[in-house]
């Protein structure tokens, strides 16, 4: 059974290249364009897995990654950051994500955190 996965971003064009990055071999569940509708989502659609910007309105990436993980202890997280962000990195991986990605996302990269991240 392929793993499910939740894509929040804000970016259209980012959640659009991240789908076509994952879906050969993960089931997209949903695509949320803020930290309100990720949480939600999460709630709804049961993930293995997030793939959350950090960088979005209403709730931020880091704000929705904690509340997913108060509910969630075991929810896995990747955040999806640009270069430049390391102190938000810090705050996301103290929030609970298990790892991140850098934009532009490179299909290898994003491979290799998701299987860092998702036990097999």
């Amino acid at each position: 059974m392929a793993t499910r996965v939740l894509i929040a971003d804000d970016s259209e064009f980012m959640r659009n290249l991240l789908r076509e990055i994952l879906e050969e071999e993960f089931e997209i569940v949903g695509e949320a364009e803020n930290g309100v509708e990720a949480v939600d989502m999460y709630q709804d659609d049961d993930p293995d897995l997030v793939m959350m910007d950090i960088v979005m309105p209403i709730r931020n990436g880091i704000e929705a990654t904690e509340e997913i993980m108060s509910e969630d202890p075991d929810a896995t997280i990747i955040m999806c950051t640009s270069v430049g962000q390391e102190e938000k990195m810090k705050e996301a991986i103290k929030a609970g994500a298990e790892g991140y990605i850098t934009k532009p996302f490179q299909k290898p990269n994003v491979l290799e955190a998701i299987n860092d991240a998702v036990p097999a």
